[in-house]
């Protein structure tokens, strides 16, 4: 038995739904698909024993997948993941299932995919090892064939080790956290990520399509085969079908591709997301069907020049962007599909519409829903190579691994209409020597081997010295798009030297939003920019944060920064509520907002807040600053009109011009009154549009409002209910700090309960929290059966507040 990352493993392509059969369209089903999600036990430390089949786990916990150990503890000084990992515990945990075999799976091959598991995994079934995957990441599968036993208890044992610390720069999560898959098919069966489609030719008239697709034959025999693919347009409607007959020769995999044209097709992309459909089916030659698999893709083509810059089905489009990492807030890095589309959701109404997925593969579900809401992707595998940047990071793996893992990444992300770039890693320590380069140029020849349509990229910051910048050069040259790290102001002068170059910004601080928007829109050349970041996140902790007068502004990893365990640099705070810089960067790249005020926040005892370069003087939409009254207050108004006037209960304060000259912005110095604050935004002399800032009295009540009133019973779906303090007359109060207890009844569970504030230490998996900024966020699950359920939550002084959701059958 091998143990090492060559074992036989067939990367996942997405079946059409997360079912436990498939069907045909005959009305067979040669394919059985599980979403192995109830009935594991875990155990929490490490326990060699429990790979044997009799081992008792029944003192072990039930858990449902998917599960991150680490979120449900409490942020602790003396992790060993320390400030990058957001001083979360990590360790080893032990998962066990047992399996049930009915006899119908004789002669079929039965595997299992794990989609990530962090980070890294062995895996045993029946007593007997079948192998471990190191990347936490990446999918990976077993077969499970020649081990079942019908009839018998059949157990599957996995140890996930996640206690080299420190292993990574940002919170990686602990466990089975992303979904486990059960497959039974025939042994010719079509492989996970061997069926996908490009766009070869476009035009408004007719698309020319590439249907790849592979069969592997597991079977001892030679077979005579048939291989047939069907296109269905977004209404399912047929629009396509090839066939092809074949010899498969025992323990091999055939590959082929069929040449098909869709007239007036239909085009993918983020202004309208329409997939279609291919379904391949592989047969007997006398018509009996022995597998079939289905994915979604998007008509349309990518390419990248310096006349042009990125091009979408041949039309320039600017690439608004934002960096985000894996995990989803509150929930840590559970990967549910709910909790991955709203992060698309709320990163679309923000005005994104593209995505690096920094520093590491996103899930499949993340993948699934920028398909289909419309956001562009730039895919990054690495955050480094070889060099490693912590003590126990994949530095160490990469040699033996790196192969593997860009396999497992490519093939199972390649079908995507979203995914328009590659990206190979972030900041690499060997940026500037020849290893780079060599790294470099293997890294980018293996991704084109399986999947020439995309272009690549990296994420690339300046050596020690400013003046060493030139000799990056050769390692943008094996790139296709050079990824600028926080040197976007490069661009003139590189462009001059080097005007074969397309660049984009693939990281950016935040106060960069409008000189980058400047570079992108007047240079074609420069293709996007990419904030750092779209979103708060767990680890990395205190990169982003403000620091008083007096206070010596530190960078991340300067100094301890302990209770905070995570980053305060994101557009969207960690519960998803849009932050001032987000409506900023919005109304600057004119996606939709026009108008937004806001008010800087006062340092305690005067002066001025001491930042780091990825931290901004905070502000908040709130008229509401008690003790403050007489003092001078600094108000911003971001405008896509001409000008703003300012008033304060009807008094005008004065009117400011905000065109591209003073870079969409006002800003006036107002004496703190308690009040009505209005900003007016003009075209000329006329009034288009108002915003009002009201001040708010005391908290009187909570609201709670959930994203979604019905829920699938289907134990995965998830409500997010926002909670907020508001006055007697509904108005926000930011000054709210009220102690929450949180409860759910009935056909549903508490997830998670968080906010905005990353000092808090309350475990996000508990029932109480302090509200921050007079806000919190309770995530709701769905339980497996029909109902209602009752969110109930008390703060001391205010009224219970009760939210009515229901479950239905999916």
């Amino acid at each position: 038995m091998f143990r090492g990352p060559s074992f036989l493993v067939v990367f996942f392509l997405r079946s059409l739904v997360c079912a436990v059969l498939l069907h045909t369209a005959l009305g067979g089903a040669p394919r059985e698909e599980r979403q192995l999600v109830d009935g594991w036990r875990f155990h929490e430390g490490d326990e060699p024993a429990a790979t044997a089949v009799d081992f008792d786990d029944s003192r072990w916990r039930q858990v449902a997948l998917p599960h991150d150990w680490s979120i449900a503890r409490a942020p602790d000084p003396a992790a060993p993941a320390a400030g990058h990992g957001g001083y979360f515990p990590t360790g080893t945990g032990w998962y066990r299932l047992r399996l049930d075999v009915p006899p119908g799976w004789d002669g079929r091959r039965v595997e299992i995919e794990f989609e990530g598991a962090a980070m890294g995994a062995e895996v045993w079934c029946n007593g007997v090892a079948l192998g471990r995957w190191a990347y936490g990441y990446t999918p990976f599968r077993f077969d499970l064939t020649p081990l079942l036993r019908a009839g018998a208890d059949n157990v599957l044992s996995v140890r996930v080790d996640n206690a080299a610390q420190p292993n990574s720069r940002w919170y990686s999560g602990s466990g089975l956290y992303r979904p486990v898959w059960l497959r039974v098919t025939d042994p010719v069966r079509l492989p996970e990520g061997g069926v996908w489609v490009t766009t070869e030719e476009l035009n408004a008239k007719q698309a020319r399509l590439r249907v790849h697709t592979e069969v592997a034959g597991f079977a001892a025999e030679t077979r005579e085969i048939a291989v047939e693919v069907e296109l269905f347009d977004p209404r399912g409607r047929t629009v396509g079908r090839a066939r092809t007959t074949a010899t498969l020769a025992a323990k091999t995999t055939w590959s082929g591709a069929f040449d098909l044209t869709v007239d007036k097709p239909r085009t993918w992309s983020p202004e309208s997301p329409r997939l279609h459909r291919v379904v391949a089916r592989v047969r007997e030659p006398g018509g009996r069907l022995l597998d079939e698999t289905a994915a979604r893709f998007g008509i349309r083509t990518v390419r990248v020049s310096p006349e042009r810059g990125f091009e979408l089905n041949g039309r320039p489009v600017k690439l608004f962007g934002g960096n985000v990492h894996h995990d989803t807030g509150p929930l840590g890095a559970a990967a549910f599909a709910r909790a991955e589309e709203r992060k698309v959701e709320l990163l679309k109404a923000a005005g994104f519409n593209a995505v690096r997925t920094a520093h590491n593969p996103p899930s499949v579900a993340f993948l699934d829903a920028c398909d289909r809401l419309g956001l562009l992707v730039v895919n990054e595998i690495f955050d480094g190579w070889e060099k490693a940047k912590n003590k126990r990071d994949y530095g160490g793996l990469f040699k033996d691994w790196w192969a593997h893992d860009v396999d497992a990444w490519v093939r199972r992300d390649r079908h995507h209409a979203s995914v328009v770039m590659w990206s190979t890693g972030n900041e690499m320590f060997e940026r500037g020597n020849g290893e780079g380069l060599r790294i470099a140029g293997e890294l980018a020849d293996r991704i084109r081997g399986l999947d020439p349509t995309r272009p690549v990229t990296a994420g690339v910051n300046g050596l020690a010295k400013p003046e060493d910048w030139p000799k990056l050069d050769p390692l943008f040259a094996r790139l296709d798009v050079a990824g600028y790290n926080y040197e976007l102001h490069r661009h003139a002068a590189d462009h001059a030297r080097r005007p074969e170059r397309v660049i984009m910004a693939a990281e950016s601080y935040q106060t960069e939003a409008f000189a980058n928007w400047a570079a992108m829109t007047d240079h074609p050349y420069v293709i996007g920019d990419f904030v750092w970041s779209a979103s708060d996140y767990l680890g990395e902790a205190g990169i982003g944060r403000v620091f008083p007068p007096g206070q010596e502004a530190k960078k991340h990893w300067e100094a301890e920064m302990f209770p905070w365990h995570g980053a305060y640099c994101g557009d969207l705070d960690l519960t998803g509520w849009r932050k001032p810089a987000s409506h900023y960067r919005q109304i600057v790249w004119d996606r939709g907002e026009q108008l937004y005020a806001v008010v800087r926040v006062p340092p305690p005892g005067g002066g001025e807040w001491n930042l780091t370069p990825w931290s901004m003087a905070p502000t908040l939409p709130s008229w509401t600053w008690p003790g403050q009254e007489g003092r001078p207050m600094t108000v911003e108004v971001y405008s896509r009109h001409d000008a703003v006037r300012l008033e304060l209960d009807g008094r005008v304060l004065g009117e400011l011009p905000t065109t591209r000259a003073e870079e969409f912005k006002a800003v006036f110095t107002v004496p703190y009154a308690p009040g009505e604050l209005k900003a007016t935004g003009l075209r000329g002399a006329r009034s288009a549009e108002i915003f009002t800032l009201r001040t708010a009295g005391s908290v009187a009540k909570l609201r709670l409002r959930a994203d979604r009133a019905v829920l699938r019973a289907d134990g995965q779906d998830l409500a997010f209910v926002t909670i907020e303090a508001l006055d007697r007359q509904g108005v926000w109060q930011p000054q709210a700090e009220q102690r929450l207890s949180v409860r759910v009844e009935g056909a549903g569970t508490l997830a998670a309960l968080g906010s905005g504030d990353l000092t808090a230490i309350d475990t996000y998996g508990g029932p109480t929290r302090s509200l921050y900024q007079g806000r919190a966020l309770a995530v709701v699950r769905a339980g497996t059966r029909p109902g209602k359920i009752a969110l109930v939550v008390e703060a001391p002084g205010l009224p219970v507040a009760k939210l009515l959701l229901k479950t239905a059958s999916p």
